[in-house]
């Protein structure tokens, strides 16, 4: 089920959304602030936003603005403002629909479901966590918008942690999944070294690594 984040200060209103979309059966993060809707971006794959326009750290419009640049899941704003001017304010920031207060809890899911809809065939396989992106249709990744190249080996292993985000990954499920169907053999140290060289590409500091965690005595951890 798809993830939706609710970023509005109005504590009744978030909470109140938040129960109702959840019994809808959608994972929901609420967050009250640009700067904690920030951090749930960068800490979850988001596939759906609402906004509301006026936030106590700052426009909505313009952390529609931002965000936009970098990811591709649709925005709704709330506002209590539905004036013309306002809703072209808020198309040319990039949002794809307004929900004007006070509304409908019916009308709401309506239009979230519509628009996940309309973008379910638009929308590519992929992933994104804190600055690096990969597209598993066309096997590439990215770090703050810059193609990263890799290896085989290094796309499969790094695939194979992403897909797994948040799950502990053995060394035996790793080196089984990387000995393919030809008969190419990855052992415990070619896997050491993969993992080595994987850090320095998408790492900022390899020695202190965010992506790539290792469980001493067990594996590695794609997150926290």
């Amino acid at each position: 089920m798809s993830t939706i984040l609710i970023i509005e200060d109005d504590i009744s209103l978030n909470r109140g959304v938040t129960f109702a979309l959840r019994k809808e059966g959608y994972e929901v993060i609420s967050a009250y602030t640009k700067e904690e809707g920030k951090v749930a971006i960068l800490q979850n794959q988001i596939d759906f936003l609402l906004l509301d326009i006026n936030l106590p750290d700052g426009s909505g419009l313009d952390f529609c603005k931002e965000i936009n640049d970098k990811m591709d899941f649709p925005i709704v704003f709330f506002t209590a403002n539905d004036t013309e001017e306002d809703m072209i304010k808020g198309f040319e920031s990039g949002c794809d629909d307004y929900i004007s207060k006070p509304f409908s809890i019916g009308v709401l899911k309506f239009k979230i479901n519509a628009i996940l809809k309309r973008n379910c065939g638009e929308t590519k396989n992929i992933f994104k966590y804190k600055d690096l992106k990969i597209d598993f249709d066309s096997r590439k990744v990215y770090k703050r918008d810059e193609e990263i190249y890799l290896t085989a080996t290094e796309y499969k292993l790094l695939e194979l942690l992403s897909k797994n985000k948040g799950r502990a990954m053995t060394k035996e499920i790793l080196l089984d999944k990387l000995w393919d169907n030809n008969g190419n053999y990855v052992d415990e140290n070619t896997l050491s070294v993969n993992i080595r060289r994987l850090r320095k590409k998408i790492e900022d500091d390899s020695k202190n690594p965010e992506y790539i965690i290792t469980l001493f005595g067990i594996g590695y951890i794609m997150g926290e």
